[in-house]
């Protein structure tokens, strides 16, 4: 057992889908706490190139509709199926909430930075949103590449996923992991 409460949360976070939310609502104030340790990550520069757009109650259903309609619309005839179009709304509305995880490119570090940093600002989402007992994940369909005029972005802004959250009955589970040892090389 871990004594180190950080390092237990590290290791304890998994991935939960919207097949295991519930119907209770997330607070508010839980949602601006999530926020603010993502406000909290590494950012070279301070550029702080991370924008989030929260959907939760009515927002959740626009923008099921909208992944509805990008589904609809840019999905090749033979590739179409309605369920697909139909689920793409469904996991919008089967959440509480869904953050838009939105990079702001500010032209002063290599994009590569930029991204990384706001993927350190998701982890912080990821761990935060887990010590509130809130399940989440980050999905990346290639329909957020089409959510730029329904987010209102700027030209050097991009989503790069969908974080969706909510209370939820997942069991707690075991991580798949290889060992680490097979990742590193020690120069000594």
């Amino acid at each position: 057992m871990m004594k180190n409460e950080i390092l237990k949360t590290i290791h304890e976070r998994r991935t939960v889908n919207q097949n295991s939310f519930t119907d209770e609502d997330i607070k508010k104030d839980d949602i601006l706490t999530i926020l603010e340790a993502a406000n909290a990550a590494p950012t070279h520069k301070r550029t702080q190139p991370w924008r989030f757009v929260v959907f939760r109650k009515e927002g959740l259903e626009r923008l099921g509709a909208e992944l509805s309609r990008i589904y609809r619309t840019t999905t090749a005839t033979d590739k179409y199926t309605e369920v697909a179009e139909q689920n793409m709304a469904k996991k919008a509305t089967m959440s509480n909430v869904a953050i838009a995880i939105v990079v702001n490119y500010t032209g002063e570090l290599p994009e590569w930075e930029e991204l990384a940093a706001t993927a350190c600002a998701v982890q912080n989402i990821w761990l935060a949103a887990h010590s509130l007992n809130i399940g989440g994940y980050w999905a990346s369909p290639g329909l957020i590449n089409h959510l730029g005029p329904f987010l209102n972005l700027e030209e050097n802004q991009k989503c790069v996923g969908l974080f969706y959250m909510g209370h939820h009955n997942a069991e707690s589970r075991e991580p798949v992991r290889s060992p680490i040892a097979e990742k590193v090389r020690w120069e000594e």
